[in-house]
């Protein structure tokens, strides 16, 4: 089913053509005047440049020949060249019902399906999740749905961090700690016990302590680093010590992105990229590409036409240690070897823009990807306090993920209960839902790029562009469809008739633009559309509902076309929160 702003430019590039123009001269946009028109042309201005015209003969001409279209109600021409456009009532009611009936409300996916690699998770092993990590898991989870939902295979790597200094550092704290263990006995020849010698609380309490330790105790530090060398080169002990850690600590990752409603296909890290380190250096190295710098061995990344100072890439150290940049060029050549994906995209802080401009570089440069490949990097900027310093605990500490959902759930929860109609066993699991979409949504409806400051009270509130108005919104719908089934009606029937006013047609051509939103939503890598979009739609039927007489009707055929109206409306949105990540109750 063709997009409405696909059928109304065919009707004008037609026009176009048949006045004897170029039909390109036809393209519609949305109207920048409302209060005038719904849609607009622009064409005729440009077309004037080429044909030696004035504008205004060429839109007059146009109009003239859509004067008979069945796509429009009113197409003026007016100074100095402008074409308006207002859409026809029964074609509008005709989209409406191909939309009700025909699968993703009449969307059509993608021409050419896609592999999609989502790299959008990044959290430490050994390290609880805390806000620092919320917006990868949100914005990356949103583009994996969004790509999913228009036709794409969409992979979502979760990309851990699991093979640096960290490991060696928890290592020798727990050799401190508990030095009986038969991972430190260099004469022990059994097996290594099945249960982890730490709960995940403990874990979280070893790491911060190791680390602390090693800013003031060189030895320490010393140890750490030679016990990572060691689990590196595959110190059998070591690796069975880090076999515990990687499982206690991904159960709890787990059940942690599970509350923010996050799943990942992929749950590969650092350590799955290490074997293909070597081979990837001698390549470079082997093709000239790589060269000694200062004992680095670095890659020249600088190309003309650079607006600024990129330098080069450093594969290893002088030490002989990789960096980022070497783990993350394994990961596509893995990445390449079991995917070979057709489009990356990468959701990391913006502050690591540099970083992986210089990945890519080198990635193209060395083969390691075909030149046509699309690499991505979505860089999103940082959640802040009302300080507008980033956001920290009341200590000044960095705050633990769940306590932060914790936090706005609970608010949630008190703002229900102020009109309490609820049990409260249902409260707390509103409350819940309520909470990830105000937390969601209150991120989501920022492009990514910029930073935000995180408003509690605002981010609950359920008034204004927020994620419990959305849900408020598909709540009212359930109501109105609850009371029309008491009254003895049947929600599935009826069909949309023509708009009679205002309100019910905005709330038609609301809707009429889902599709091209969750395209161009997509194309851009821009969870923000969506957010825009379905608050736009909200307003539209909650203007609808408070000018309409829904369940007062008296024409039982119109009544029928509003509830079917209604109900495209709570799908439409009940689908769009599903691509960013939360759900709406029944009822609030």
């Amino acid at each position: 089913m063709k997009t409405i702003l696909h059928v109304i430019t065919q009707e004008m590039e037609n026009a176009f053509r048949d006045c004897g123009y170029e039909a390109s001269y036809g393209k519609v946009t949305l109207s920048n005047r409302p209060d005038l028109c719904e849609y607009q042309c622009n064409g005729a201005m440009a077309a004037a440049k080429a044909y030696k015209k004035k504008p205004i003969e060429i839109a007059q001409a146009v109009v003239e020949k859509l004067k008979e279209s069945s796509v429009f109600e009113d197409v003026n021409a007016v100074m100095p060249g402008f074409i308006n456009l207002k859409i026809d009532a029964s074609f509008l009611a005709d989209y409406m019902n191909r939309m009700c009936s025909e699968n993703k409300f009449g969307m059509d996916e993608v021409e050419k399906p896609e592999t999609v690699i989502v790299d959008y998770g990044g959290a430490n092993v050994a390290k609880p999740l805390h806000v620092g990590h919320l917006r990868a898991a949100v914005i990356g989870e949103a583009i994996k749905r969004m790509g999913r939902f228009v036709g794409h295979k969409t992979i979502g790597d979760v990309h851990l961090g699991d093979w640096g200094l960290q490991m060696g550092l928890i290592i020798e704290e727990l050799k401190d700690r508990q030095p009986d263990l038969p991972y430190f006995d260099e004469a022990y020849t059994g097996e290594y016990p099945k249960e982890a010698p730490f709960t995940i609380s403990e874990l979280e309490e070893i790491y911060p302590a190791a680390s602390a330790k090693s800013k003031v105790d060189e030895v320490f530090k010393e140890r750490a680093q030679e016990a990572t060398f060691k689990l590196q080169k595959g110190y059998a002990p070591y690796r069975a010590l880090w076999n515990h850690i990687m499982n206690v600590s991904l159960a709890d990752l787990k059940k942690n992105y599970a509350n923010l409603n996050v799943e990942f296909d992929l749950w590969k890290g650092e350590s799955d990229a290490e074997p293909y380190i070597p081979g990837m250096v001698q390549k470079l190295i082997d093709d000239g590409l790589a060269h000694e710098s200062q004992g680095a061995l670095v890659v020249d990344v600088a190309e003309e036409g650079d607006t600024k100072e990129i330098p080069p890439c450093i594969i290893r150290k002088s030490d002989g240690a990789s960096l980022y940049a070497t783990s993350d060029l394994a990961t596509i050549v893995e990445r390449e070897q079991d995917f070979k994906p057709d489009h990356y995209v990468y959701v990391v802080d913006k502050r690591q823009d540099l970083h992986f401009t210089q990945v890519f570089r080198v990635a193209k440069k060395a083969g390691i990807v075909p030149q046509e490949r699309k690499l991505d990097f979505v860089g999103f900027g940082t959640m802040n306090g009302r300080d507008g310093k980033p956001f920290k605990t009341r200590e000044g500490g960095v705050m633990r993920l769940e306590d932060l959902i914790a936090q706005i759930t609970d608010a949630a929860y008190d703002r229900i209960m102020e009109n309490r109609t609820v049990s409260e066993e249902e409260a707390r699991e509103t409350a819940r839902l309520v909470g990830i979409a105000a937390l969601k949504y209150g991120d989501l409806s920022n492009q990514a790029t910029k930073d935000y400051v995180f408003d509690l009270d605002r981010f609950v509130s359920f008034e204004g562009n927020t994620g419990p108005y959305i849900l408020y919104t598909i709540a009212r719908i359930n109501s109105i469809l609850k009371k029309y089934e008491e009254l003895g009606g049947q929600v599935s029937g009826g069909a949309i008739l023509p708009p009679e006013g205002e309100p019910e047609k905005t709330l038609m051509l609301a809707l009429a633009r889902f599709s091209e939103v969750m395209h161009t939503s997509f194309e851009e890598l821009a969870p923000h559309k969506i957010c825009a979009y379905i608050y736009e739609l909200s307003n539209a039927l909650n203007h609808f509902y408070h000018e309409t007489k829904i369940i007062a009707e008296e024409n039982k055929e119109r009544q029928a076309g509003y509830i079917r109206l209604v109900t495209l409306t709570r799908d439409v949105l009940t689908s769009s929160i599903h691509l960013l990540g939360f759900e709406a109750p029944e009822r609030m």
